[in-house]
């Protein structure tokens, strides 16, 4: 009877028992609990099939937000509520179409049109295409291109091992093409998919036309990667052949959304603040399933087992689901704002916004003595085959927050597949591992509590 009564003792108690247990053992309790009866599979399942599409602004949108506030609601959380922050309203209109016109046969290709992008005239846009890699060779032709339509053509360089320095590499194009086509008098630009494969989907994305004057805005659109090699090789066949695109979408005026936010406050140093989090907003083109419904259900997760454990965190934890990271940051923008208002410091934000794929390590950004500290981490996850700590860029929305002294850290699962799905109408709940999914929940969990325990390095006064 003792021994029942024990076990129970152990079993209520959870987590409380960390100051009498070691690291490692419960490291190996954040997995079992995420690999056994973890719900962020189940939340995202309804994120992506039962609201889907999610850009600010949008009715997905709005949704996300009330159901992933409920959700924390039920966690029994020290605290749950929204931050207001006002949004960009881009609207995609009616499906985009686009054909290569060579002479009298036209073939239709995969288009569409990239976030903050003006429409077409309504009839669309019929021109002659000229075939740049960079956007420095299109600023190399001049008044070359006027009239025409500029067509951005570099792939993602597949010699990186690391798909993400690809995609930087590649990235401008999508981001300035349309700006720098319009200031030198074209009339539309068209962009490879950021993706490295050949495949049929168009990736969207968001672009900006900078401070380029609005009677130079022209249309940009991406097309696919096969698009995009059978217009080379038609173009290499015949220079003078035409292409067309139709796209009906406008920018509204911006709208009322919200970050959520919840809470469990430290028992020691509550007003140390650290923060997990990802983005609730995603492209129209499909539920956003990778990107970042994972991120976001995965936060949630962190502090769903530290909660079912009982454990009593030292600092603040605070999970935060930002919205509007796709196309225009404004999220992450606020609650820096709010927290700068509040006079907040934080001193440890971790981000998930690179897919749900199977956990690799995390990307820091932290001064040496820091990087270093959470590098000698890097045992305690090797049973979990987690094994980079890497300096590197963390997370577009946590990129925001500002403290004195403030290390951060970004989620790295495997990245080979993510840019077959980043922004395109295949990123979808089907593409989900849930084993994968939950193996990234684990892991943040271990290094959120093993900041928590130990703190961070703060720099010696001269």
């Amino acid at each position: 009877m003792k021994k029942t009564i024990l076990l129970t003792a152990l079993v209520l108690n959870g987590l409380t028992l960390f100051a009498q247990s070691n690291d490692e053992k419960n490291i190996k309790l954040f997995y079992k609990k995420a690999l056994t009866e973890a719900k962020c599979y189940t939340w995202l399942e309804y994120l992506s099939n039962d609201i889907g599409s999610r850009l600010s602004g949008s009715k997905g949108a709005e949704q996300a937000v009330e159901y992933t506030k409920r959700q924390l609601e039920t966690l029994g959380l020290d605290k749950v509520y929204l931050q207001e922050v006002m949004v960009p309203h881009w609207v995609r209109g009616e499906k985009e179409t686009a054909y290569i016109l060579d002479g009298k046969t036209k073939t239709v290709v995969p288009i569409c049109a990239l976030g903050a992008s003006v429409a077409t005239p309504k009839g669309g846009i019929t021109a002659e295409v000229v075939e740049v890699k960079s956007i420095d060779e299109l600023r190399s032709l001049g008044d070359k291109v006027k009239g025409k339509i500029v067509f951005f053509n570099r792939p993602m360089n597949p010699e990186n091992v690391g798909t993400f320095d690809s995609y930087s590499e590649a990235g401008d194009q999508r981001r300035i093409g349309a700006k720098e086509a319009g200031q030198l008098g074209a009339v539309g630009a068209i962009v490879r998919s950021l993706n490295l494969r050949l495949d049929d989907f168009p990736h969207a994305g968001n672009q900006s036309y900078g401070d380029l004057s609005k009677d130079k805005y022209v249309p940009g659109a991406a097309i696919s990667t096969n698009g995009a090699e059978l217009l080379s090789k038609s173009l290499k066949a015949n220079p003078t052949l035409k292409f067309y695109f139709k796209q009906s979408c406008e920018t509204l005026p911006d709208v009322l959304s919200h970050n959520v936010i919840g809470e469990l406050t430290g028992t020691v140093t509550p007003e140390n603040i650290m923060v997990v989090g990802g983005h609730l907003d995603s492209w129209d083109l499909a539920d956003g399933s990778h990107d970042d419904g994972a991120g976001v259900v995965q936060s949630m997760e962190v502090v769903r087992i530290l909660k079912n454990l009982n454990y009593k965190p030292k600092n603040t934890i605070r999970v935060v689901l930002f919205m509007n990271e796709e196309n225009g940051g404004k999220g992450g923008a606020k609650y820096e704002e709010v927290a700068k208002q509040k006079n907040e410091n934080h001193i440890f934000a971790l981000e998930s916004d690179s897919g749900g794929f199977t956990p690799r390590g995390f990307s820091l950004e932290a001064d040496d003595a820091n990087l270093k500290k959470i590098q000698g981490f890097a045992p305690l996850f090797e049973p979990y085959f987690v094994n980079t700590f890497v300096k590197g860029h963390s997370g577009s929305d946590i990129d925001h927050i500002t403290s004195k002294t403030i290390v951060k850290a970004g989620l790295m699962p495997d990245s080979q597949r993510y840019f077959d799905y980043h922004h395109a109408a295949n990123d979808k709940f089907d593409a989900i591992n849930k084993r994968e999914l939950e193996l990234g929940a684990a892991t943040m969990t271990s290094l959120v509590y093993l900041i928590d325990q130990t703190g961070i390095i703060l720099p010696t006064a001269n």
